[in-house]
């Protein structure tokens, strides 16, 4: 693509040479002539002095950079996804079940889709247009896979789960386990029964060891457009909305219920029967205790979780608590010595 070419896509202003030729994608710091990069801030912009990209993309306000061709755009990271979608499209996967797959006779594997080698999909299974399974892939019975759908190496679906279109499930997912469930009689702990299901709706992305339990009786549903990052637990009978961001290392306990667009920091840890209403944000290693409900766009931080501007109020005491013990003995020490 030209630099005027890459205006036209992203809908943005060329300025210098548009007739360069663009080839490929790259990061600010490593960009060469044929690449394009972006710079989203003023910080970047600095950095981009001196580069020697092909093209750069930047915020319509931004200056630009002298000796080398620039976009104006209003989204510079978004107009760069667009045309990476262009100039670095991912290899579509080829069509075809691997010899060494093992695929049930009552299984529907559309055409087109792709099985690598060692997966096995059980009795029951359909597998969309599109979609392509890695090797070692396990799919369970009366599994559903939608269209365009990417499962990477070692992904496993136990039965009855159903994955809708374009979702990427990471290596190392497990969807559709046994929830943590137990009742307590006579000194034993009796597993209550998991029967229910998994729903994964479309766009859904799920990062790498990530496991997303059945529901007990119920159904455990991911929303629409949902991003899940690695090492996330996620229990029984969760609901997740549309549009979330779950960061890695958090675990959501049974029956919560975690609205639109909220977005959960990394290692948070949400009690059992929590709400979480839409657009709410939860900050890195918070805790939510079990049948709290974290209100509509608050923003919440810390252990208990409590709102961002007490936690700031009492972090600030906390971190005088030296200075304060110091003062407490000198005190004290200056009593002893008028008694």
């Amino acid at each position: 693509m030209t630099v005027s070419e890459i205006a036209d896509l992203v809908g943005g202003s060329a300025h210098g040479d548009a007739a360069r030729d663009i080839r490929s994608v790259a990061a600010l710091e490593s960009a060469g002539p044929s690449d394009v990069t972006f710079a989203a801030d003023s910080k970047a912009l600095e950095r981009a002095v001196g580069s020697s990209a092909g093209c750069i993309l930047v915020t319509s306000e931004s200056a630009l950079v002298a000796g080398v061709a620039t976009v104006r755009v209003g989204n510079p990271k978004l107009a760069f996804i667009r045309v990476a979608e262009r100039l670095a499209p991912r290899r579509a996967p080829t069509p075809g079940i691997h010899t060494t797959a093992v695929v049930a006779a009552s299984a529907v594997v559309a055409p087109d889709a792709s099985v690598g080698p060692g997966v096995v999909i059980e009795p029951g299974v359909c597998v969309g247009p599109r979609s392509a399974l890695g090797a070692g892939v396990f799919v369970g019975e009366d599994a559903e896979i939608g269209a365009a759908c990417v499962l990477h190496p070692g992904v496993t679906l136990y039965a009855r789960v159903r994955v809708g279109n374009r979702v990427i499930l990471h290596a190392g997912v497990v969807i559709g386990g046994d929830g943590f469930g137990y009742v307590f009689h006579e000194g034993r702990h009796e597993k209550f029964p998991q029967i229910g299901g998994v729903v994964i709706e479309d766009d859904v992305e799920i990062g790498c060891n990530t496991t997303i339990d059945r529901g007990s009786l119920g159904t455990t549903v991911i929303g629409e457009g949902t991003k899940i990052d690695n090492l996330v637990q996620i229990a029984h009978n969760v609901t997740i909305g549309k549009h979330c961001i779950i960061a890695a290392q958090t675990g959501i306990s049974g029956s919560v219920t975690v609205g639109d667009y909220a977005v959960i920091g990394g290692q948070v840890g949400i009690g059992d029967h929590v709400e979480i209403e839409p657009g709410a944000r939860i900050g890195s290693k918070g805790g939510i205790l079990p049948g709290k409900i974290v209100r509509r766009g608050a923003v919440i931080w810390g252990i208990p979780g409590r709102p961002l501007e007490v936690f700031k109020r009492q972090h600030a005491h906390l971190s005088r608590l030296p200075d304060l013990a110091r003062r407490v003995r000198e005190l004290e020490r200056r009593l002893r010595e008028r008694s």
